[in-house]
């Protein structure tokens, strides 16, 4: 029996779907360490399977996952803050970038200045950067 707008889903109907579920997924709920890797291993096949399609079933899955990793992270990461310069440049090893490589950004001597501590990151580059690196711009700010 599926559950209306005016009804509520019965515990038994729920128990049957839930299992199974737990059984694929393997963790649901984040609990430690152990869980918070594995269910980034999980979101990690998902983002590869769902790709950019808003309209895939697994999308929900997708957002319960990342609400346990963020809760988890919420209370047991800590993330030190960081200078937009070392953000702009840890963003740049990691997707393997040179200064050039951020023209659409900014010249070449505007990164290099900012990198160097010497130039803070103006409002129009961190939008651009923001854009680029698909994060908030609040990261450069």
């Amino acid at each position: 029996m599926v559950a209306t707008t005016s009804q509520a889903a019965e515990p038994r109907t729920i128990l049957q779907a839930w299992l199974p579920f737990k059984a694929a997924v393997g963790v649901t709920v984040v609990r430690n360490d152990d869980d918070h890797l594995r269910v980034l291993k999980t979101i990690d096949s998902l983002l590869d399977a769902i790709g950019d399609d808003e309209t895939h079933p697994l999308l929900e899955v997708l957002d319960y996952l990342s609400d346990q990793v963020a809760a988890y992270e919420a209370t047991h990461v800590f993330i030190p803050p960081a200078k937009p310069s070392e953000v702009l440049r840890f963003l740049m090893e990691q997707h393997g970038l040179k200064q050039h490589d951020l023209a659409e950004c900014a010249p070449q001597s505007r990164i290099s200045d900012i990198l160097s501590d010497r130039r803070g990151i103006s409002k129009s580059v961190a939008k651009k950067l923001a854009a680029r690196f698909k994060v908030d711009v609040a990261v450069f700010l």
